[in-house]
């Protein structure tokens, strides 16, 4: 390759690289040599000074020496002058001859001076190769500044052993020069760093850093570069749609922009935000620089819809509110001091779900034109229709200012992007928002206009563009290649522009007949750049004219393209690194361009050159299609350079950056060299995969593995993954932080130690793909073929799906076939089996590194195998097998269903080896919809017992199953089939569709139910208990299909076999229940749950006796699982604790209470399932309370117990004739004996002859009244009483003439007696004690009295049985009279203790 010739300007440079090189690393050395060579050099220039001077005499010119006459006569003279010029210039000449000997002896001198000074240079290099040393800047970085256009260079020395690696960095970012080619270029010769800008502009101004790095150490030099502009020099535009922006505003800030937005994409409705970074110097925070936002030329300004923000070194545009209007080219200019800084990116918004499947997008840029007092026209743009049904028309809405209401202008839509809002109120403000309307719905409300005020303007816009109908459809559309994600698109103006709007574009996958807008608002140009594509995938494209009358026809398709970045030179080459040299050659590795250029990279061409010369030479004339390249006829000891150039299609790329000098020295370590080639597989959020190759210098013995180094970027720590050396040349790296970037480096290892580090890697970030796919392993339904495959995120036309085992390629290996369609590859296994166990993985080449692996387990293998068996062997695949059931009519149906049949299928039952037909007894059929075969026995009898079989052919698929109906299993099927069979029969009369069965109502009561079916009026029904018939009070219908016998307050006496028949002159059927064991406990449970549902809080309640704790229920009964506690202990019924119930609650008894019965105490009812506890707790004041309130009630009930009473023998009314002997006579009780007073009329009846009083034995109390009169007529009445209370019993005594008619009878009423702490009447001074008295023993309690005796003398007198209430005729007094209302008050005494009458607390048992 030819030489590149370098100006006069950079050879400058160089030399004085070269001098400032040498005087820093031989300046020990020349101080030793001082003295001899300033002698040395003082000589040589007074040499060459007198030198000079001689040949400048005038006797030493050619014109005097070479002029002679011609005459002889002066031929002596002439001789003799000559001689005498001649001798004059000859000792001259001898005299410059020794002075030329001097200055030669002094150069040879400084030769030798210098040829000893590099070779103590060279053995001083050697030496301090061997003393460690961290880098140090002996010449460091200096600042500069230059003009825009010229170029700049940073140099600086630096030392260090190892020799430090140099890295430049600009604001703190690393140099790439392969970014811009040609803009940078870095040098490094004998430790003199250089880093050159080439065309330097205002955006170069930053600061530059230089960072040594070693194994000791790091070291930083630092130094700022400023561009100015001339005064005067305007900014260069770049070619592409960007605002027409002009002026300059004045700053005196210097702005860098670093990272800026890229193309964006947004949804209406939601919000955005483009940032762009940049560098401000100097950095004020109180002085932001100025900046600029355009959209499509135009200058936004703040307000609610643009949120705008300059600070904090970014300057951010929000819009918190997208709409289709905010689509569109948006520009940041950020005023310089030298001029402007611009950067510009492409925002899509697209439209929002919409309201209705179907209906349109919405329309876009509402403005209001023509404006008057009452008049405005208002105007949009149409939204863009691709899939949805055309646009029909629009509905136009306006508000006033200041309200939230919307009110429509039109009833109809319109048609057209145009309509006058009539109607408008002078001086009020308006805005307006459009809806479009398709068939399928309305759309969402566009954005709303400015607002409009209704004015008489003297001037205001109109509306341009009077020009009826739509477009016609545009020109031809040509699609080009752009990037790997973009397309750029042209077309043709349509001919008939009628005041064109813009247009839309469509775009289409080829293969898909779904259209999809690349644009939602009109574009104005006529070509447009389509983004968000996916790469590798092949698009057409299409557009659309709009204007305020709609769209035009589409236009015609453009040619398929694939999304490819545009075609190009690839670019250079990194990453030189020497992998061998053996003192003659060098083998040298580089990394692969970073871009392609859209095709593959197919040739290499080397250039090497001495590293202390300029010229370059070719190494190879003929391509390098590797990577690797040795490098033969070099010189051993000499540093050589080199650079690569890629090669592709289109062409020769730029070259790589020179490499770091080498050094031709034969490698002679026993470590191996470097491995090289590092790349990275399956990257993913926290793994990855890294590979590399084997080193090509081996060392002493062979390389037995590797080690793998990590470090996150930037950091210089590296850590060794693996302990222990692997011997592949790969490694899974998992563990990773997601988003963080990392390089890794590798060391190979041999028996004689570890060799030196490769290369570290290139940056990579721990972060998959967008759309990565995994590889799926399958088996082909149709030929059974395993295989794996994978589908690509992304491909472009020159990519290659590259499938490894083991990271081993595997492209020609007889066991696999790799095939390739479309963004899909798949590899076949031709004879899968164990030795294709493994790790597969795939690279998809010419794309950001999309890849995957899978690991082939024998699990999975296996599984895949008896798959791929059944697809290539079928089987008919069976939903059930080969079963029986029992049908209603006692047949029995065998049957099986298949997953699928088809209805050529064939198919045979066989039956004890015999086969079966379909005929008398046996009916054989199949449903190809549900796949099942049948075949029903009519007549099941113990000749069918044996195995049956069912084969079936499908195709060539087949399927069998058996049934072996032998033994018990078949006994239980014939004894079934009989049962049915009787069923049957049953069933044609009047039979009970649901035999008997109870059920719990909620009042818990128990209701033995059944349903009867195929009955009529005639049928009758009948219940019994053992035997004997229950007629219940409602009849039970029969006709209602269901009768129910109920069974209130259920308990054990109700055990037993109830029975319900039913019959007509169609037969008879019977069912039997039988409530006992298992039944009735099942009956308990679930009153239980019923009553343990229902059941109250435990209350308390006091009596003579104790303390009761009781708990109301819906239902009680004995025969409940109930349980009573004390402090958690179970509680036995017992003299002390007695526990009872009655049907509405369970109660548990305290007699006698103490201290020891305080405590917490709980019921618990079992359902069985469930416990159903309740609680109270009996301490405290709680039990204080209930003990005073039990001692109140003992002892009034002591007191009741012992009062005086009349215990039984007075009648309530007598009748008497007149002159017979009447008498009274009753039995009393009470202790103490009781006094008996007898009253008449309320007045107190005396012993006489004619009435007299006895009481005998203090139990017996008479009222004799001999021969009566009719005066003896009157109310008479008994006060029975002691200490403790008495009471009256009152008798009514007519006396009647001699055949006079018996007069009617009228009751008297019995009295209680007043209390003992009343007055009481004369004749009974003895006043109950407020001391409570002992019980009684049930010796004192009085035997039931006799009859009282009537004379004989006398007539019966008439009696019948009372009630409380009085009765009209005379009736017998009860064995214990009900207590009568007592005699007048001042004479009456009350009880102390409850009557008699009173209700008891605890109510009576239903």
């Amino acid at each position: 390759m030819a030489s590149k010739v370098i100006p006069w300007y950079k050879k400058k440079r160089v030399s004085q690289v070269k001098t400032d090189y040498a005087y820093h690393h031989t300046k020990h050395v020349v101080q030793q040599q001082t003295g001899s060579r300033k002698s040395s050099s003082k000589s040589v220039s007074q040499v060459q000074a007198q030198a000079t001077e001689a040949m400048a005499e005038p006797a030493y010119t050619v014109p005097v020496f070479r002029q002679r006459s011609s005459e002889e006569t002066e031929e002596t003279e002439e001789y003799q002058r000559v001689t005498t010029n001649v001798g004059k210039g000859l000792a001259v000449i001898q005299e410059e001859l020794h002075r030329m000997r001097i200055a030669t002896k002094a150069q040879v001198e400084s030769l030798e001076i210098q040829r000893e000074v590099r070779g103590r240079m060279m053995r001083r290099g050697e030496m301090l190769d061997e003393i460690p040393k961290m880098p140090d800047f002996l010449v460091a970085l200096r600042p500069h500044t230059v003009w825009e256009k010229t170029p700049v260079k940073l140099f600086c020395t630096v030392q260090g052993n190892p020799r430090p690696i140099v890295k430049w960095y600009k604001g703190g970012a690393p140099v790439d020069p392969l970014s811009v080619p040609g803009k940078y270029k870095i040098e490094n010769k004998y430790g003199v760093h250089s880093l050159i800008i080439s065309r330097c502009v205002v955006s170069d101004t930053a600061e530059y850093s230089a960072v040594a790095t070693n194994q000791h150490g790091t070291a930083t030099s630092k130094a700022s570069v400023t561009v100015k502009r001339p005064s005067g020099a305007g900014a260069s535009c770049q070619l592409g749609i960007v605002p027409h922006l002009t002026g300059i505003h004045p700053s005196k800030l210097e702005v860098s922009l670093l990272d800026r937005f890229s193309v964006s994409f947004g949804v209406e409705g939601g919000s955005i935000s483009l940032v762009c970074t940049m560098v401000v110097v100097p950095d004020l925070p109180n002085i932001p620089p100025v900046a600029q936002w355009y959209r499509d030329d135009k200058l936004l300004k703040p307000s609610k819809l643009v949120e705008m923000a300059v600070g904090g070194s970014a300057a951010r545009l929000t819009l918190p509110h997208l709409a289709k209007d905010d689509e569109g080219l948006y520009t940041l200019r950020i005023f310089t001091k030298d001029g402007t800084a611009e950067h510009s990116a492409y925002l899509f918004v697209s439209d929002a779900t919409p309201s209705a499947a179907g209906a349109p997008g919405a329309p876009m840029s509402v403005k209001a034109y023509d404006i008057n007092s009452d008049y405005v026209l208002v105007a949009w743009k149409p939204p863009n229709t691709v899939n949805e049904a055309p646009i029909t028309g629009y509905f136009v809405d306006r508000r006033e200012s200041g309200s939230e209401t919307w009110v429509q202008c039109n009833d109809a839509p319109v048609k057209v992007c145009k309509y006058p809002v009539h109607g408008l109120s002078t001086g009020h403000s308006y805005h307006f928002r459009v809806r479009a309307v398709n068939s399928a719905g309305i759309s969402r409300a566009s954005r709303q206009s400015d607002k409009v005020t209704a004015l008489d303007a003297a001037e205001s816009e109109r509306l341009q563009g009077t020009d009826e109908g739509v477009p016609s459809a545009p020109g031809q559309v040509v699609a080009t290649r752009n990037t790997k994600s973009s397309v750029f698109v042209q077309w043709d103006s349509p001919k008939h522009m009628k005041s064109l709007m813009g247009y839309y574009i469509d775009g289409r996958v080829v293969g898909s007949k779904e259209w999809f807008p690349c644009n939602h608002k009109p574009f104005k140009r006529n070509r447009f750049v389509v983004h968000g594509l996916i790469p590798g995938e092949t698009y057409v494209f299409r557009a659309q004219a709009a204007n305020m009358f709609g769209l035009s026809e589409e236009s015609q398709e453009s040619s398929p393209i694939a999304v490819e970045p545009a075609l190009a030179t690839p670019s250079a080459p990194f990453g030189i690194t020497m992998l061998s040299c053996d003192g003659a050659s060098m083998t040298v590795a580089w990394k692969s361009p970073k871009h392609c250029g859209g095709s593959k990279v197919n040739a290499y061409y080397i250039d090497q050159r001495n590293a202390d010369t300029l010229a370059w030479k070719e190494v190879n004339l003929v391509a390098v299609t590797e990577r690797v390249c040795t490098v033969d006829g070099l010189t051993e000891g000499i540093f050589y350079e080199f650079k690569v150039q890629a090669g592709n299609m289109a062409g020769v790329g730029v070259p790589s950056a020179p490499s770091a000098p080498m050094k031709c020295e034969a490698w002679t370590m026993e470590e191996p060299g470097p491995a090289y080639d590092l790349s990275f597989s399956e990257v993913r959020g926290h793994s990855l995969v890294v590979l590399w190759k084997a080193p090509v210098y081996t060392g002493a013995s062979a390389v037995s593995g590797y080690l793998v180094d990590m470090a996150k970027k930037g950091s210089s720590e590296f850590v060794t993954l693996n302990q222990e050396a692997v011997s592949h040349r790969y490694l899974q790296v998992s563990g990773l932080e997601e988003g963080e970037t990392y390089v890794f480096r590798v060391r190979a290892v041999n028996a004689n130690g570890v060799g030196k580090p490769s290369q570290v890697s290139e940056p990579v970030c721990a972060r998959a793909l967008p759309g990565t796919q995994e590889i799926v392993a399958s088996v082909d339904g149709d030929t059974g073929d395993i295989f794996l495959s994978l589908e690509a995120c992304e491909i472009c036309e020159t990519s290659k799906f590259v499938w490894s085992k083991n990271y081993k390629s595997i492209a020609d290996c007889p066991r696999a076939e790799v095939t390739t369609k479309g963004r899909t590859s798949r590899m076949t296994f031709t004879h899968p089996d164990k030795d294709d166990l493994g790790k597969y993985s795939v690279v998809v080449t010419d794309t950001d590194g999309v890849s995957a692996s899978h690991t082939l387990t024998e699990d999975a293998l296996n599984t895949m195998l008896e798959l791929s068996h059944a697809i290539r062997h079928p089987v008919i695949p069976l939903k059930h097998g080969l079963n029986y059931e029992i049908l209603e009519k006692g047949h029995v149906r065998f049957w099986l269903q298949a997953v699928k049949l088809s209805p050529s299928v064939s198919y045979r039952f066989i039956v004890n080896d015999k086969e079966v037909t379909s005929g008398e007894g046996h009916k054989i059929s199949h449903d190809v919809a549900t796949g099942i075969i049948q075949m029903t026995v009519d007549l099941f009898t113990r000749a069918n017992e044996g195995t049956y079989t069912v084969q079936i052919h499908d195709g060539k698929a087949k399927a069998q199953s058996s049934l072996v109906l032998v033994g018990d299993v078949f006994k239980a099927a014939l004894k079934e089939a009989e049962f049915q069979r009787k069923e049957h029969i049953r069933k044609q009369g009047p039979h009970f569709s649901e035999y008997l069965y109870f059920t719990v109502t909620e009042d818990c009561t128990v209701l033995l139910a059944c349903k009867v079916a195929n009955v009529k009026k005639e049928t009758t029904f009948h219940w019994y208990r053992e035997e004997e018939e229950i007629v219940p009070e409602t009849p039970p219908n029969v006709m209602s299909g269901a009768c129910a016998l109920p069974i209130p307050l259920f308990s054990r006496k109700d055990q037993g076999v109830f029975k319900a028949t039913l019959s007509d002159d169609r037969g008879k059927d019977t069912s039997a229940f039988d409530i006992s064991g298992q039944v009735f406990d099942d009956i308990i449970n679930a009153l239980a749950q019923n009553a343990g549902a229902s059941a109250s809080e435990l209350v308390m309640q006091c009596t003579p006796e104790g303390i009761r704790l009781q708990c109301y229920m819906n239902y009680y009964t004995e025969e409940m699982k109930t349980v009573w506690k004390h402090k958690e202990t179970k509680i036995a019924s017992s003299e002390k604790m007695r526990i009872g119930g009655t049907a509405e609650m369970a109660w548990m008894q305290i007699c006698d209470p103490s201290d020891k019965e305080k405590g917490h105490y709980s019921i618990e009812i079992s359902d069985g399932v469930k416990t159903h506890s309740r609680t109270f707790d009996l301490s405290g004041q709680a039990y204080t309370d209930a003990y005073e309130e039990y001692l109140r009630l003992k002892a009034a009930a002591f007191a009741e117990k012992n009062r005086g009473r009349v215990v039984g023998g007075l009648p309530d009314v007598v009748t008497i004739m007149e002159h017979k002997s009447l008498s009274l006579t009753c039995t009393v009780w009470g202790e103490p004996t009781p006094e008996v007073t007898w009253f008449k009329n309320e007045q107190e009846v005396t012993s006489t002859e004619h009435t007299k009083v006895t009481f005998d034995g203090g139990k017996f109390s008479s009222l004799v009244i001999n021969k009566v009169t009719p005066e003896d007529s009157g109310k008479y009445s008994i006060n029975v009483r002691n200490k403790y209370g008495g009471e009256f019993v009152e008798i009514t005594v007519s006396v009647y003439k001699h055949g006079e008619q018996i007069p009617e009878a009228k009751l008297g009423q019995a009295k209680m007696a007043t209390p003992a702490t009343t007055p009481v009447p004369p004749k009974s001074p003895a006043l109950p004690s407020k001391t409570p008295t002992p019980t009684p023993s049930k010796s004192q309690t009085p035997a039931p009295p006799a009859k009282t005796p009537t004379p004989a003398s006398t007539p019966a007198p008439s009696m019948k049985s009372q009630a409380s209430t009085p009765a009209s005729t005379p009736v017998p007094k009860s064995p214990t009279p009900t207590p009568k209302s007592p005699t007048p008050t001042p004479r009456g005494v009350k009880s102390p203790t409850p009557p008699r009458f009173m209700k008891s607390p605890t109510p009576p048992r239903k």
